[in-house]
């Protein structure tokens, strides 16, 4: 097949039913770009000699160097079966884990996926998570089993064994499929239940639906038709096939070779060439019962059988007169140097590649299997407009008649333009189509050579005239006097010229080194046309709000009044993508995916275009990563910061997952999703946006302080109490807890503190009280919902009214159902309702409870609560006050100024002095000063804001403390009796945050350390040193097991973030790269050790000796993230100074 015209492929373009939009799944290293390779390499693009080798789509430097890919990259190819013409949009993604963001980037554009899997390692854990992808993406997949090749040669089984290894790994990936199809029908069944429950009487009987739900589950299951979703080779959905050496079927191709030679139904072959089939040569008839009478299935004997003998005679034993007869019976034509030449697999790869070319297998299952942008089902349509809580139903009338627009994917002039926006990617302006230099026409190369001629002709008659006029010129002076000056105009007119060229090439070099930024997206209704103007929909647009607030039939073009979340902005430039290369287009119609330029000012990361403001932003991306590794970056040369800074805006925006932040202590931070993320940042950042050289820093290591349950075993497992104290460092440690706490700060034998405010205004007790696990890990997941309902609670303090869908009410029941069954028991009574606020930044996991006898404050709850109105329960003066310190408190913590993590402050007592009601000659006094006070409140909760050192962005808080600040003075001549702003505040939240300091020094403190969930793929003969990687590093095994039919083990451990940095280096060099790990954040989880340990009793003294001075790793992570942060670290600079000695007596 020959390279596609730019003519031909914008013909195809207007045609939805030929296109397919499709991209390349699979684990690293499964061959993806190698099979990308073999796909262009049919379309002339490049050397099919080079598939595989030139990985024409890696066109960064660093994946070339690295062998991976590190970005997603579209190509449009042209296939032609018979009559029928396709153009096929195909996308190459990454592997790594580090780079999944760019996997959800392609998903997101594409009806089908190609999913490769490695015939020897088969389904790996990003294999998994890619199907899952697909999956709630609603794309279909089709399979390609890769490296065949592998079994022959390294593993050396027979076609037998492969045969019965090939059937293990197409189980495994159904598995996967068939996990995810259940849990789906499950949910489904769940919420249909849950609805005929909700509609039947209140009073009639519920035990049916109940019991229906308990002991027949499986219903459902039995209903729902699932065999379209599996793989299956007589299914036409799986080819075999060693992209590397070219070759690649479906079995139909053999069906359809054997059907003509054995005068059997080709029908009757698809059928039974995948399968317990065998061929009874007596009878010639194809037989059932293959593995019980212990015959060779069909596919061994007609397919694999082949493939073993062709590789057997070329590559193993290299006999020439066989190959020979096989070339003759193929009917292959192999040129003269392949056969000669030194490499067998040359010779191999040029039989293959005309036997059973892979890109003619690939691209036939494609064109039959995947959808065209026009079978697009209304289930994925319905999910794309639902943005977070909202249903479909509850969207605007208008906003749902798009979805006919969708589903048509019209071209129409009248069809309204609908683009997603999946990234933003960046390209040098140079290798911009318009600024590249393009090949002539002869019709312009001769145009060029008459040009060029005259040119020529012109200055030789000036030069005939220039001699002739010296000569006449000779014998008067008057001319010889007039001479110079015009040889002085000769001059300047130089000097012009010459700074003339100075000045372009300065700009040309200044243009050189300039990055533009392309965005990667699809059309999924309208024509796209240059220069068209569009609305760009931010993420939270609200297509109710807009239609409300803008005139019917409004186009982007005209003047717009401000609607929140959308923008209007003109397509500069549409380029069709071609791999490295971009090519120019003047409109793109539906269905397509394609590149545009002008969005960079309006589109950070990714976005949704449209000329209607009916349409609503689409669901944002799925990422599987999540950004954790943190450095702060600064350039060498303090002068170069706005540069850096730039440069840090421009990758912010052009890799979809990393993150860019300023920190409270005015570092610029970035966060990247691992090691080989931040490598290449880093590289982008020096190179490409910013241009200056930077220093990094060590990477900043996350870090979250909580408190646990007393323990009840001592540090060498005796149980607590039953042991003889040591006197002296007992009393030693209680003399220093004692010396601790001021005059102000009072701590009971309970664990509650109780502090006073410096002027003994106010006094507060606090407790702290650790939150079981699971109640952690649910305010964890359900953020999004927890900041929802605060900003409920505050505009409902505020008297205004917030538009909220059923669909939030309902998960924010959910969730206080979820924490009621969670905290249950004596201590956790009535504890959901007495909530009053979430930490830090007012929905972390952290709860300040409400034990104050006699103080009923609004729940939290009272947004789910119609009869409950805001006069009942009042606020009492100072209630924010207490939810600042708090907030304070949570933001950094004691131990190191972390963030804290599942710890629940009770407070018990608040006392307010009846001094604080002013007397009436003080009335005056206190309306004069009551700004100056509010300021110095206002100051106070800044400073301490400063103070909390917290790994995020402390921004968010300062704002909360402003707009605290403001809604105070609005309120301030209601409330002119009690001087709730002044001093008092500032000094009650310094007091509720330094209780909450204290009453978590006094319970066992213990660090939290981020960790990582770690996969390694290992032969048994490297088992022995990854374990030995893992123990070193602090890490845990979960479990391991070995995958049947191969020598590799699968092993999953945890890791803690801190020792993860050159652990992948490590290990592969230990196992000389026979073992790759894939690291996934994963979870947060407690040290055990107390950093503050000291032995106490008698066997502790004896086991652990005097200093106890054994390593103590949570003291080392902390004293490391206190000396970052410049805090006081308590640590001996010299142990056992002794004056030095030697060995020789002195003379």
């Amino acid at each position: 097949m020959g390279h596609a015209s730019l003519d031909k492929i914008k013909t195809l373009q207007r045609n939805p039913t030929s296109i397919r939009n499709l991209c390349i799944l699979a684990h690293v290293d499964h061959g993806k770009t190698t099979l990308a390779d073999c796909l262009v390499a049919s379309n002339g693009i490049i050397s099919s000699r080079l598939a595989g080798k030139l990985r024409y789509l890696d066109s960064r430097e660093d994946e070339q160097i690295r062998g991976i890919t590190m970005k997603s990259s579209a190509i449009s190819l042209h296939y032609s079966s018979g009559e029928n013409e396709y153009l096929l949009n195909l996308i190459d993604s990454p592997g790594h884990v580090d780079f999944s963001s760019e996997v959800s980037t392609a998903v997101r554009l594409c009806d089908g996926a190609i999913v490769i899997v490695d015939a020897v390692e088969g389904v790996c854990p990003q294999t998994q998570a890619v199907l899952r992808q697909a999956w709630l993406e609603k794309i279909r997949p089709v399979l390609v089993v890769n490296k065949i090749d592998r079994l022959i040669v390294e593993l050396k089984l027979t076609s037998q064994e492969a045969y019965t290894h090939l059937q293990k790994i197409l189980e495994q990936v159904n598995a996967v499929t068939g996990t995810l199809f259940t849990s789906k029908v499950l949910e489904e069944r769940a919420e249909k239940e849950k609805e005929e429950r909700e509609s039947e009487v209140p009073g009639g009987p519920a035990e049916g639906p109940v019991g229906e739900q308990v002991y027949d589950w499986s219903a459902g299951l039995e209903e729902t038709d699932d065999s379209h979703l599996y793989f299956s080779p007589d299914q036409g959905n799986v080819v075999f096939a060693s992209a590397i050496d070219g070759w690649g079927f479906r079995i139909q191709q053999f069906a359809h070779i054997y059907s003509q030679r054995m005068g059997i139904r080709a029908e009757v072959l698809l059928k039974t060439l995948w399968g317990d089939f065998y061929l009874n040569a007596k009878a010639k008839k194809i037989m059932k019962g293959a593995q019980a009478k212990g015959k060779k299935p069909l596919f061994v004997q007609l397919v694999l059988d082949n493939i073993w003998s062709l590789y057997d005679a070329v590559v193993t034993r290299r006999d020439k007169e066989k190959v020979e007869k096989m070339m003759a019976s193929l009917e292959v034509k192999v040129m003269a140097r392949d056969l000669r030449h030194s490499d067998p697999k040359v010779l191999l790869s040029s039989i293959c590649s005309q036997w059973l070319p892979v890109s003619q297998a690939v691209l036939s299952m494609v064109c039959e299997k995947l959808p065209s942008p026009l079978d697009i089902t209304a289930e994925r349509v319905e999910k794309l407009m639902s943005v977070g809580t909202r249903q479909f139903d509850s969207l605007p009338e208008q906003t749902q008649e798009l979805k006919r627009a969708f589903l048509q994917c019209s071209s129409g002039d009248d069809q309204p333009v609908i683009v997603f926006v999946s990234k933003m990617f960046a390209v040098d302006i140079k290798s911009l189509p318009q600024n590249k230099q393009r090949p002539l026409t002869q019709e312009e190369i001769a145009q060029r050579r008459e040009l060029a001629r005259q040119r020529h002709a012109d200055r030789m008659a000036a030069n005939q005239q220039a001699e002739s006029i010296e000569g006449c010129s000779q014998p008067g002076s008057t001319p010889q006097a007039a001479q110079p000056a015009g040889d002085n105009s000769t001059g300047g007119e130089c000097i012009s010229s010459q700074m003339e060229n100075l000045m372009v090439k300065e700009t040309k070099s200044e243009e050189e080194g300039k990055e533009t930024f392309v965005a990667f997206a699809r059309v999924y209704s309208g024509v796209v046309k240059r220069g068209q103007k569009v609305f760009v929909l931010g993420p939270k647009y609200d297509p109710a709000q807009g239609l409300s607030l803008l005139s019917e039939g409004c186009v982007a073009s005209d003047l717009l009044p401000a609607v929140p979340h959308l923008s209007c902005c003109s397509v500069d430039s549409l380029y069709l993508l071609m791999g490295r290369e971009l090519e120019e287009l003047e409109e793109v119609p539906s269905g397509n995916v394609l590149g545009i330029r002008g969005l960079e000012e309006y589109v950070l990361k990714s976005a949704t275009l449209s000329t209607s403001p009916a349409c609503p932003p689409f669901t944002p991306l799925n990422f599987e990563a999540t950004p954790i590794v943190r450095v702060a970056i600064e350039p060498k040369h303090p002068s170069e910061m706005p540069k850096l800074v730039r440069g840090m805006r421009l990758l912010n925006q052009a890799d979809p997952c990393v993150e860019v932040l300023i920190q409270e202590t005015g570092e610029h931070v970035m966060v990247t999703a691992g090691e080989v993320h931040l490598q290449r940042c880093l590289d982008d950042l020096q190179q490409r946006f910013a241009k200056i050289e930077i220093s990094a820093s060590k990477p900043i290591i996350p870090f979250r302080e909580t408190v646990v349950p007393p323990p009840k075993v001592d540090m060498v497992n005796e149980e607590l109490g039953k042991q003889q104290k040591v006197a002296i460092i007992h009393q030693d440690k209680e003399e220093a807890s004692q010396s601790r706490l001021s005059d102000n700060v009072h701590l009971d034998s309970t664990g509650l503190v109780t502090v006073t405010t410096p002027n003994r205004l106010a006094t507060v007790g606090v407790r702290a009280i650790p939150l079981p696990q699971e109640v952690t890990c649910l305010l964890e997941g359900s953020s999004e919902l927890v900041r929802t309902l605060e900003q409920m609670n505050m505009s409902l303090r505020e008297g205004k009214t917030l538009q909220v869908s059923p669909r939030t009410l309902e998960a924010i029941a959910g969730l206080k159902a979820q924490l009621e069954n969670l905290l249950k028991g004596r201590k956790w009574r009535n504890a959901v309702e007495h909530i009053w606020a979430f930490g830090p930044r007012r929905y972390g996991p952290n709860i300040l409870l409400n034990s104050i006898d006699g103080y009923q404050r609004p729940s939290v709850w009272q947004c789910l609560d119609k009869t409950v109105k805001g006069g009942e329960a009042a606020l009492r003066d100072f209630d924010n006050s207490i939810v600042s310190g708090f907030q304070l408190a949570t933001l950094s913590g004691p131990m190191c100024e972390e963030p804290l993590m599942g710890v629940c402050f009770s407070m018990e007592r608040w006392d307010i002095q009846p001094s604080l009601k002013p007397q009436p000659q003080q009335q005056d006094s206190l309306e004069e000063d009551a700004i100056p006070h509010e300021a110095l409140a206002d100051d106070k909760a800044m400073v301490e804001s400063n103070a909390g050192g917290g790994e995020e962005d402390g921004v968010g808080l300062q704002n909360e403390s402003k707009t605290a600040g403001q809604s105070h003075a609005k309120r301030k001549p209601e409330a002119v009796s009690v001087d709730c702003y002044g001093p008092v505040s500032g000094q009650l939240i310094a007091a509720v945050k330094e209780a909450c300091r204290h009453a978590f020094q006094a319970k066992p403190q213990r660090l939290m350390a981020a960790m990582y969930t770690c996969e390694i793929m290992a032969t048994a003969e490297v088992l022995g040193r990854v374990y030995s990687v893992l123990g070193k590093r602090e890490g845990r095994v979960l479990h391991e097991e070995m995958k049947e039919g191969t020598d590799v083990f699968l092993i999953r451990a945890v890791l803690p973030v801190a020792e993860s940095f050159g652990f992948a280096d490590e290990i592969r060099k230990r196992t000389s790269g026979l073992a790759s790990p894939q690291l996934v954040f994963s979870h947060w989880e407690v040290i055990n050790s107390d950093p503050y340990w000291v032995p106490t009793t008698e066997e502790e003294y004896l086991h652990f000796g005097e200093k106890a001075d054994s390593a103590n790793q949570t003291l080392k992570y902390m004293n490391a993230v206190r000396r970052r942060k410049g805090l006081y670290v308590e640590e001996k600079i010299v142990e056992h100074a002794e004056k030095q000695r030697t060995l020789s007596k002195n003379k």
